[in-house]
C-alpha cells in the first residue's frame, strides 16, 4: 500500500493545515485588521472634527460678545470630541469673523479645525520612520442672524 501511494505521488499532509492557518492569519488577517482599525480611527476623527466645527459655529454665533462666543465655541468643540472618545487638541480650533464686525447682524463666522490624528498601536521606533499621523481639517461657515441685536447694543 505504501509503495502504491509513493508511486501515485501522495505525500502525508498531517499537521500542515495548522501551519497554513498560522501563516495566513499572521501574514494576511493581522495587517487587514490593523488597516480596518486605522481606518475606523481616522473616520472617527473626521466625524468628530465635522461635528465640532458645526457645533462651535452655532455656539459662537448665538453668543452676545465675541469673548463669550469663543468660550462657548471651545466648550462645544470639546463636547463634540468627547462624544467620539477623542480629546480636542490645544489651539486646533480657529474662529474668524468675515464680512463685517464680529457677531453683527448679517456677518459671517468661519470656524476652522486643523489637527493630526495618530495612527493606533505604532511603536515609537517605527513612528520615527513612517508618517504616524493623518492630518484632519474641517471648516464650517455660519451666518449670524439678520434679526439679532448688534454686539454691545443696549437692550
Amino acid at each position: 500500500m505504501l509503495r502504491r501511494q509513493a508511486r501515485l505521488g501522495r505525500v502525508d499532509d498531517s499537521g500542515s493545515a495548522m501551519i497554513e492557518f498560522i501563516v495566513i492569519g499572521v501574514g494576511v488577517i493581522v495587517p487587514l485588521a490593523y488597516l480596518a482599525i486605522s481606518a475606523v480611527t481616522v473616520q472617527a476623527a473626521a466625524f468628530a472634527s465635522t461635528q465640532a466645527v458645526r457645533e462651535a459655529g452655532r455656539a459662537f454665533s448665538s453668543a452676545t460678545t465675541p469673548q463669550e462666543g469663543r468660550m462657548r465655541a471651545q466648550a462645544a468643540a470639546q463636547l463634540a470630541f468627547s462624544d467620539h472618545g477623542i480629546e480636542l487638541p490645544a489651539n486646533a480650533l480657529r474662529i474668524t469673523c468675515t464680512e463685517g464686525e464680529c457677531l453683527a447682524p448679517g456677518s459671517v463666522v468661519d470656524v476652522d479645525l486643523a489637527w493630526s490624528v495618530p495612527l493606533p498601536w505604532l511603536p515609537g521606533s517605527l513612528a520615527a520612520d513612517v508618517p504616524a499621523r493623518i492630518p484632519i481639517e474641517a471648516t464650517h461657515r455660519v451666518p449670524v442672524d439678520d434679526y439679532r441685536s448688534s454686539p454691545g447694543a443696549a437692550l
